[in-house]
């Protein structure tokens, strides 16, 4: 069961999107805390693709090695992210309808150690509270 979704409806063609959502520069657009993410492997972007993203977190650089664990161009692909034992996955899913591109957003997070399991709601609320707009930040910014 996912620790948080979200679904936004887009008015444009699903290779549009995935295509705006794929692209790591488009990244801090769509979370606001990310401040620079860099490729670490050679090639397209698909399935194995390795990734550094540092963001801000309450006002320091947290690094984390983010890799594409699956990926269907203009379908799905599938995000996981380790920073310090916490562990989340972003799993994105595209539908063509006749508005334009149905996203849907699966979150699920995991933490290592006992007290990370014991904190393991106000964790999940502070990943949400920094990612789960990332769906509507992309309708905003590819409505405009």
């Amino acid at each position: 069961m996912a620790d948080f979704r979200s679904s936004e409806i887009i008015n444009k063609p699903v290779h549009e999107v995935f295509d705006y959502m794929i692209k790591m520069e488009n990244v801090h657009e769509l979370m606001p805390f990310v401040v620079k993410v860099e490729k670490q492997t050679e090639g397209e972007i698909g399935k194995g693709t390795k990734f550094i993203e540092t963001r801000m977190v309450r006002g320091k650089k947290i690094n984390a090695d983010i890799e594409i664990i699956d990926f269907e161009q203009n379908r799905t692909y599938t995000t996981r992210s380790n920073a310090n034992g916490l562990i989340t996955e972003y799993k994105y899913d595209f539908h063509e309808i006749e508005e334009g591109t149905q996203v849907e957003m699966e979150a699920n997070v995991k933490t290592i150690g006992l007290v990370a399991k014991l904190t393991k709601r106000f964790i999940v609320n502070i990943v949400k509270r920094e990612d789960g707009s990332q769906l509507q930040y992309l309708k905003e910014m590819m409505e405009k």
